[in-house]
């Protein structure tokens, strides 16, 4: 792993700009993209620059179950909102969270990721340990699927929507073999939250327990990380 730490998100947010502007002047071509509020300062450089992406590809990680594209807590409507109708991509994909058949929505998007192999794949982290939504007990063997996301998610993902009531309890995600296909990954993580999630990820053990350290396999990873969120590494 690649570790830089900044001292506070915006200086990291910078830094990974300036490695996607430089990975797109050697050729990438197909962007693994996420959300949240993790990568937002990232979309505003990339929306207020000379980046042009109309020749490119973006797929995204997940999305929740029950929520279509208009609705304003989708992950499809905060890709809009904070890139896409900025920056337009030749193709955008995203999973359906209104799919009537999951099994099938997963299996469609796994031939996207497949016909489509990422250059580039940004990741979050979740307090817990998870990237995208594979949860704690997430095997590192698996693909695009169905979730259930644990209580500590649905508790972080709360400050987005009026009551925990509403948060959706269930999400499509790639899976950790998915994010691992990526040539290179990039995961960014900022607050003291995020420390413990942090120091397990790159300084404890491989284990399923937590999904990030999965990324100690991948031949190729950047990690981006403000002082508090790195402030419990050795």
């Amino acid at each position: 792993m690649n570790i830089k730490i900044f001292k506070n998100s915006d200086e990291a947010s910078q830094a990974v700009f300036e490695l996607y502007k430089n990975k797109k002047e050697e050729g990438a071509t197909v962007f693994g993209l996420a959300t949240g509020s993790t990568p937002e300062k990232l979309y505003q450089l990339m929306s207020d620059s000379d980046l042009d992406f109309s020749e490119s590809t973006s797929i995204n990680l997940d999305e929740y179950v029950g929520l279509g594209s208009e609705h304003p807590q989708s992950y499809a409507y905060f890709m809009n909102q904070h890139l896409f109708r900025h920056k337009p991509f030749k193709e955008s994909h995203l999973p359906n969270g209104l799919a009537k058949d999951l099994d099938q929505e997963t299996r469609r998007y796994d031939e996207v990721i497949a016909n489509n192999p990422i250059d580039l794949q940004l990741l979050g982290l979740g307090s817990n340990g998870h990237i995208g939504f594979n949860e704690p007990g997430s095997s590192f063997d698996s693909q695009t699927q169905h979730v259930q996301l644990t209580e500590s998610t649905i508790s972080d993902n709360q400050r987005f929507f009026s009551s925990e009531e509403e948060v959706p309890k269930e999400a499509i995600s790639m899976g950790i073999a998915s994010i691992l296909s990526a040539k290179e990954i990039v995961i960014m993580a900022f607050g003291l939250n995020k420390a413990k999630a942090v120091k397990e990820m790159i300084q404890g053990p491989m284990t399923e327990a937590i999904p990030a350290s999965a990324l100690q396999q991948h031949r190729k990873v950047h990690v981006f990380l403000d002082e508090k969120a790195a402030s419990l590494l050795d």
